[in-house]
């Protein structure tokens, strides 16, 4: 992942006409990333998500059990997105 200001330093690089391996070089970044920056295929500062987050599943749920009882316990909850077929720990559904 890089900055607005690496990218910013890619494009000019490339426009004076330097090439894709010679900007990877200077930059410490792959070619590949290079490329990718230069098309417009990756933005700067944004990580794409390698897997989905399990918690997405379940949070049309959780949001509706804490509007229908937002006095619900943490480990209450916990244990009914588990029957859900949440796999994640506690520390990771509550953070």
């Amino acid at each position: 992942m890089s900055t607005q200001e690496e990218d910013a330093e890619i494009h000019t690089l490339r426009k004076q006409g330097w090439t894709i391996a010679n900007i990877a070089r200077h930059t410490g970044r792959d070619r590949k990333t290079i490329r990718a920056y230069l098309a417009g295929e990756r933005q700067p500062g944004v990580r794409t998500a390698v897997e989905p987050d399990p918690f997405d599943l379940i949070e049309p749920y959780v949001r509706q059990r804490l509007v229908d009882d937002h006095g619900v316990w943490g480990t209450t909850l916990f244990d009914e997105v588990q029957a859900l077929g949440y796999d994640r720990s506690y520390p990771t559904f509550t953070r």
